[in-house]
């Protein structure tokens, strides 16, 4: 699994001109899963995502996590995270998962992040999706599961 992680003041997913979900301050999360992807990537994205130190304390170092501040996570799966453009200009988009267990995966990730007593937004899964944010610092932030970076 693969996540970008931004650090928004504001974020939200707006489907077919409806606003489906929005946050304040927090993190936004556009997740990507991978082929062979399993529970054990999903704890270790949504435990690494809610203890991310990328807020600051009163020293104005980033010490907080989503979890130390009481702040909210918006989701979105987001399988082009997936995309290998070593050869050619195309993105291949051959090791993201199936959308079926995707769906499951992405479900999973998300209840583990409101596990740990997160309030968790999401995007809608396969839909045309227009995602605002307002980026504070800018923070971004990325993870991967199988460690490549």
């Amino acid at each position: 699994m693969r996540a970008v992680v931004q650090r928004v003041l504001e974020a939200s997913v707006t489907v077919d001109g409806e606003r489906i979900s929005q946050i304040g301050r927090g993190l936004l999360v556009l997740v990507g899963i991978e082929k062979g992807d399993t529970e054990q990537d999903v704890n270790y994205l949504a435990t690494k995502t809610v203890g991310l130190r990328v807020f600051e304390d009163d020293n104005g170092l980033m010490n907080l996590s989503t979890q130390d501040s009481g702040l909210e996570i918006l989701a979105v799966s987001q399988f082009t995270l997936l995309g290998d453009v070593r050869r050619g200009k195309r993105p291949s988009f051959t090791t993201a998962s199936p959308p079926a267990e995707a769906r499951e995966l992405f479900a999973r990730y998300c209840q583990r992040v409101k596990d740990a007593g997160i309030e968790v937004g999401q995007g809608r899964f396969q839909a045309d999706m227009r995602v605002a944010l307002v980026n504070d610092g800018p923070v971004t932030i990325l993870l991967d599961s199988r460690k490549l970076f």
